[in-house]
């Protein structure tokens, strides 16, 4: 991605609330960048900057037509953008594979256009990469996750899944909104509660324990959370 492609606004660095990393940092020569469309941004946002591994976290949009769009051209609907996560990790100390997991998990992909009671194309599911060489550990990670649905009486994945080179960061107080304090605590996502296992190309390097932080269970479990990123016991 080029610089300029990336900037929604003006140029300044803005750090995460949380992980105290500057979000608009391009990845190193140790770590990977992919985009998430969970539904809402803000606590799909929040899915993953508790991940162990995970070095940034920004929300913004991705997959539309119209150049530095804002937060309310992008909810009319006409932009053609999705609400999205960007997720830069450390591929030393988290593979793309559990980014994936948490990705399947957190929401449900088999609604089209919406997610729980937010509706319109800048809600749908999608998985934006931004290189080739990830395109097919994400396939396999949809097949092996569609077959877990069907077995549980679940639908067809609607998920868009494509690589794109354009992505703008969301206005200054979208980023991290639900760790600003007296903010609304809000998230739209509507787990399936089926849980993904190894698939093809798998290699998952988080703790198996890492997960029981996330019971999609309780509703609005994100949400329940603290915002703190999850500790690993070495």
């Amino acid at each position: 991605m080029n610089k300029e492609e990336l900037i929604s606004g003006n140029e300044s660095s803005f750090f995460h609330r949380i992980l105290n990393t500057d979000i608009k940092e391009e990845p190193n020569f140790e770590e990977d960048s992919i985009i998430f469309g969970c539904g809402c941004f803000w606590g799909a946002e929040k899915c993953f900057w508790k991940l162990p591994g995970v070095v940034t976290t920004s929300v913004g949009y991705a997959g539309g037509e119209k150049k530095n769009p804002s937060y309310y051209q992008v909810c009319s609907g006409v932009t053609g953008h999705a609400e999205v996560v960007k997720v830069v990790w450390n591929i030393n100390k988290i593979d793309i594979s559990d980014l994936l997991k948490m990705f399947w998990e957190c929401h449900n992909p088999t609604q089209k256009n919406r997610q729980g009671n937010d509706t319109g194309t800048q809600y749908r599911s999608t998985i934006f990469y931004t290189h080739e060489k990830n395109k097919d550990i994400i396939l396999a990670s949809k097949e092996a996750y569609q077959e877990e649905l069907y077995a549980n009486n679940f639908g067809l994945i609607e998920t868009e899944i494509k690589k794109i080179d354009t992505y703008y960061y969301a206005e200054d107080y979208h980023q991290q909104y639900l760790a600003v304090e007296g903010s609304r605590q809000y998230c739209s996502a509507s787990p399936t509660k089926i849980k993904l296992g190894s698939f093809n190309g798998s290699n998952y390097k988080l703790p198996k324990d890492t997960w029981n932080n996330f019971n999609w269970d309780i509703d609005k479990c994100v949400l329940r959370s603290n915002n703190n990123p999850i500790k690993i016991n070495n």
